[in-house]
């Protein structure tokens, strides 16, 4: 009856979590719980160029990297906003570039992460310097890094961000008016950039040789840029040749050249209002799609409220008929408790009686080992070999092979073919070794062991070690020759 009744709150509360998880799913479909859920989340949100919503997502995978210890997503989403602030505040987005290298430097996992940190954080301190007129000692110290790091992790990540840090390094001397030495490194960067850096580091050479008064060679860079379908670059690229052909003053060249640039600023134009209206109409399906998720939310509640209405009537049956069977169900536990105690009591007598057995057993085992051992000291002492060890304790004792056969199968009849397995798992021992093991199990003395082999006592010990060693492949020290016998 008990059980009935939880089961009955059970499912009433689930029934109600299940309602409430609906009503929380219909207020926010974005069910995150984990910062790299939200890193993931702002950028697709950058990518549908909504910058707003992208930044509140990185500040949020932010405080939930720090919650989680996820220190490689807490700094990715550190870069990605500092990118992001660079637009609006740049002194913002150097102080967030300076805490995600922070915390990269907590726990470092990719040498190429570590570069464009730097590159970044040089490259905002940079644009901060120009707007400030102040000091451009902290983007050169953090760009200069970068690229001596993107120079020496040539080989492993390739020339795409060694030309992205000469081209930096360009980028700041040029704001610093030393043209010579910004145009120089725009070149390298331009030398070994890839294919998707090439459009970049040509504008700022050509930028540079402009600041160098090279108008020419600035004109033919910009006529070699191939902006394609970049409209933004391609508008770069017509509206600064109309000012190169405006400082040769050509007029010509220069009316062509701005109505190319407002061509592209036109056709720009056009995108960005195609953009914008594909923008709107995935807003729209959004919100048809919300509107949709909250329709089924209210129509999975009623649902649930229905079959919670059933569940109840099923469950005040089922009530009343378990009512009515109690008093036969506990009379029923009550026999079978009574069985299990007689069951258990049984099993514990036999228990019991088992432990005697063996215990039995065991004695009457010593016994009978007892009893063997003292056959063997009995029979061992009255052999040949026994009686020539002690009329001869301090002279040379010399024992027959007869006497050697004798004395082995004496052994082996007593205690199970002791010498006899030896032999048989041991066939490289010679008689001489098997005849040192039976003095050593009759615990005969190594003095007694050397009258009757002319050795002295280091001697029997070092014979002793080199059994033990070659024989029984045994390379601990503190394991003696009787040990490893007994254990055989």
């Amino acid at each position: 009856m008990k059980s009935v009744k939880n089961l009955l709150l059970l499912f009433v509360s689930m029934m109600f979590a299940a309602c409430h998880t609906g009503l929380h799913h219909t207020e926010d479909s974005e069910d995150v719980q984990d910062a790299r859920s939200y890193y993931n989340l702002a950028l697709q949100a950058f990518d549908s160029d909504s910058i707003h919503l992208g930044e509140n997502l990185l500040h949020k995978a932010i405080l939930w990297a720090e919650r989680e210890g996820d220190l490689h997503t807490l700094y990715l989403s550190q870069m990605q906003l500092a990118k992001s602030l660079s637009w609006s505040n740049t002194n913002a987005a150097l102080d967030m570039a300076r805490q995600a290298l922070s915390t990269y430097q907590r726990r470092p996992d990719s040498e190429r992460n570590h570069i464009i940190l730097l590159d970044y954080i040089g490259t905002y301190a940079g644009q901060l310097a120009y707007n400030n007129d102040t000091s451009f000692d902290e983007a050169l110290t953090y760009t200069r890094k970068a690229h001596a790091l993107a120079e020496a992790s040539a080989d492993s990540l390739g020339q795409e961000l060694v030309s992205q840090t000469l081209t930096s390094l360009a980028n700041i001397y040029w704001g610093m008016a030393e043209y010579d030495e910004a145009l120089d490194y725009a070149r390298q960067g331009v030398d070994c950039a890839p294919e998707n850096l090439l459009l970049g580091a040509q504008q700022v050479l050509a930028r540079c040789l402009v600041s160098c008064d090279s108008l020419n060679r600035a004109e033919e860079v910009y006529r070699q840029m191939k902006p394609g379908k970049d409209l933004q670059a391609a508008y770069i690229v017509e509206s600064n040749l109309a000012k190169l052909a405006l400082r040769r003053c050509d007029i010509e060249a220069a009316e062509d050249a701005i109505d190319e640039a407002f061509g592209h600023a036109e056709d720009l134009y056009f995108e960005a209002l195609k953009q914008k209206d594909e923008y709107y109409q995935a807003a729209l399906q959004q919100e048809h799609d919300n509107e949709r998720l909250r329709y089924n939310s209210q129509l999975q509640r009623r649902t649930l409220l229905g079959i919670l209405v059933i569940f109840l009537l099923a469950a005040l049956t089922t009530y009343l008929v378990s009512r009515s069977r109690l008093q036969v169900i506990r009379q029923r536990r009550l026999a079978d408790a009574w069985t299990r105690k007689h069951e258990v009591d049984k099993r514990l007598r036999e228990k019991s009686l088992q432990r005697r057995e063996l215990e039995t057993q065991s004695k009457l085992l010593q016994q009978r080992e007892a009893t063997i051992s003292f056959l063997k000291d009995f029979i061992i002492q009255r052999s040949e070999i026994a009686k020539k060890l002690d009329t001869n304790k301090d002279q040379h004792v010399s024992i027959s092979t007869r006497d050697w056969w004798e004395v082995e199968q004496t052994l082996n009849a007593i205690d199970n073919d002791r010498f006899k397995r030896l032999r048989e798992n041991y066939p490289k021992m010679r008689n001489g070794d098997v005849q040192l093991c039976i003095l050593t199990s009759l615990h005969v003395l190594n003095r007694t062991i050397g009258n009757i082999y002319g050795l002295t006592i280091s001697a029997v010990q070092h014979r002793k070690q080199k059994l033990k060693k070659d024989i029984f492949g045994e390379e601990d020290p503190d394991v003696t020759l009787e040990q490893i016998l007994d254990r055989i």
